[in-house]
C-alpha cells in the first residue's frame, strides 16, 4: 500500500464510503421523486435536474444538520462532562490536560498557539466551532431545501400557492424531520458513551484496552 494511502486509509475509507451512499442516495431518490410526480401526472426530471431540486436538498441537509449538531454539540459537551467508565469520556477529575497549556507550547505547535491572544481562543474551540457552523449551514441547507419541497408537494396535491421560508421553518412539517433525526443520533452516542464502559473493542481508540477494568475512565 502506498505511504500517503497507508496514512490517510480511515478519511479515505470513510468519505469513500460517503461518495458511494450520496451518489445511491441521489438515484433512489431520483426514482422515488420521479414516481411521485407520475402520480400526480408531472413530468418526470431528469437526474442532473433532480441534484438541484428541494426534494434532493431537503433529503441531504436534513441529515447533514443531525450528524454535525450531535458531533459538535458531543465535542463541547465531553470538554465539561464526564461518564465514570466510559471510554468516551475524559478522566473524571481531569479538566485541561497539560498539553492544553500555551505556556508548553513549542516551535512544532500550530501559529495560534505561537501567537496567543484572540487566534488562541478561537483556535481552543475550534473543532466545536467548526462542526456546530456546519451544523447552522445544513440546517439553513435543510430550511431552504425543504421550502422548495413543500412548495411542490403542496401544488401538486392541492394546488396551493407557495410559502415562504419562515412560514415553513413555523411548520410542524420541519421540527419533525429535524426532530427525528436529532434524537436517534443522541441516542447513539449515548449508547456509546454507555457500551464502551462494559464492552471492547481491541485496536480501537474509540474503546478502553481489552484487559482494562470497568471503572477506568477514558480511553
Amino acid at each position: 500500500m502506498p505511504r500517503w494511502l497507508r496514512n490517510n486509509a480511515l478519511a479515505v475509507a470513510m468519505l469513500g464510503a460517503f461518495l458511494v451512499f450520496l451518489v445511491l442516495q441521489s438515484v433512489f431518490g431520483w426514482q422515488t421523486h420521479n414516481e411521485e410526480l407520475t402520480e400526480f401526472g408531472a413530468a418526470p426530471l431528469s437526474w442532473p435536474a433532480y441534484l438541484t431540486s428541494g426534494h434532493f436538498a431537503e433529503s441531504v441537509f436534513e441529515n447533514w444538520e443531525s450528524e454535525f449538531l450531535q458531533m459538535g454539540g458531543y465535542v463541547l459537551l465531553t470538554a465539561y462532562l464526564v461518564q465514570r467508565g466510559s471510554a468516551e469520556s475524559k478522566p473524571v477529575d481531569q479538566t485541561d490536560r497539560p498539553e492544553d497549556d500555551e505556556r508548553r507550547a513549542t516551535p512544532q505547535s500550530p501559529w495560534p498557539v505561537r501567537v496567543g491572544g484572540l487566534p488562541l481562543v478561537i483556535y481552543r474551540n475550534s473543532l466545536s466551532l467548526a462542526l456546530l457552523l456546519i451544523f447552522a449551514g445544513s440546517f439553513v441547507g435543510h430550511l431552504l431545501g425543504g421550502t422548495a419541497a413543500y412548495n411542490q408537494e403542496q401544488a401538486l396535491q392541492s394546488g396551493a400557492p407557495p410559502i415562504g421560508v419562515w412560514d415553513f421553518l413555523g411548520t410542524s412539517d420541519f421540527w419533525f424531520q429535524s426532530m427525528q433525526n436529532w434524537q436517534s443520533e443522541f441516542l447513539a452516542v449515548g449508547a456509546l458513551i454507555l457500551l464502551s464502559i462494559v464492552l471492547r473493542q481491541h485496536a480501537s481508540p474509540e474503546s478502553k484496552p481489552v484487559t482494562v477494568e470497568h471503572a477506568s475512565t477514558g480511553a
